[in-house]
């Protein structure tokens, strides 16, 4: 009962990173320019595609980074779930949207980083038009395109960051493109 209470040392840093995902999500580009549906599901989507590119980034740094990755991936999900309620969601499910939630996100986050690791971006353009837009058969859309550059482009910029970037609480994400792909 008592951990109810207790300050979490982290959790300033945490917040502070999660707006800075937040940040990237609410780019108006991904809605604009790159096909990504303005609703709850697809900014949910885009919460996934930063959150996993940061996780998979602060995973990949010397300790702490595992930690703070793990960390981030938790303050994530319980700003998701004091979303869910204050959108109203009953407190019987939550905890059933919760899960749900973390199931996609496991799944698309292994299918972006498998997209990513292959040459050319068919396969990130196929998971990306099928997780995103719901549509597999917008594969060669412009905005699909556009929305497969921005992912790359997310990943070589996060590369560029060490383990002091994160702990300062900076995140910082490209812009999507705005033109033909």
């Amino acid at each position: 009962m008592f951990g109810l209470f207790k300050r979490d040392p982290n959790r300033a840093l945490i917040d502070k990173l999660h707006g800075e995902i937040m940040a990237g999500v609410q780019q108006t580009g991904l809605y604009l320019h790159c096909g990504v549906p303005d609703t709850f599901e697809g900014r949910l989507e885009m919460l996934i595609l930063h959150t996993a590119a940061t996780v998979r980034r602060i995973e990949r740094l010397p300790a702490p980074g595992p930690e703070l990755a793990q960390d981030v991936m938790d303050g994530v999900f319980r700003h998701l779930d004091g979303t869910l309620r204050e959108m109203g969601v009953g407190d019987i499910t939550v905890p059933k949207r919760i899960k749900k939630h973390a199931e996609a996100f496991a799944g698309r986050t292994l299918s972006y980083a498998r997209a990513l690791e292959e040459s050319g971006d068919a396969a990130l353009r196929l998971a990306l038009a099928r997780n995103v837009l719901r549509d597999e058969t917008r594969t060669d859309a412009p905005e699909t395109h556009r929305l497969a550059a921005y992912a790359r482009s997310l990943e070589v910029q996060l590369a560029t960051y060490d383990l002091n970037h994160f702990l300062n609480g900076t995140i910082g994400f490209p812009a999507p493109q705005t033109g033909a792909a």
